[in-house]
């Protein structure tokens, strides 16, 4: 099996914060992820459009890496973050 298609049967585990402003999505998701272990995919949805620098900076604190971002419908992002 290759790499790609292991990741493809690997669980994600999915916060929704569309709606919320800031802080409360990246407060959503740090504490929705405080738990999971390393290597834990997460996708995060999120309307806020003050979200994207907010997530960056989470994740250059805590080692987490955005893996990819994708714009849908309405203006929602989805990130798919690996955790530290």
């Amino acid at each position: 099996m290759t790499d790609h298609q292991s990741e493809a049967h690997q669980e994600v585990y999915q916060i929704d914060a569309v709606g919320l402003v800031c802080p409360l999505p990246i407060l959503r998701l740090k504490k929705r992820t405080r738990d999971l272990p390393g290597g834990t995919q997460v996708e995060f949805l999120t309307d806020d459009p003050s979200g994207r620098r907010d997530l960056q900076v989470l994740c250059e604190l805590t080692g987490h890496r955005i893996e990819w971002v994708r714009e849908e419908d309405a203006g929602i992002l989805r990130y798919r973050i690996r955790l530290a």
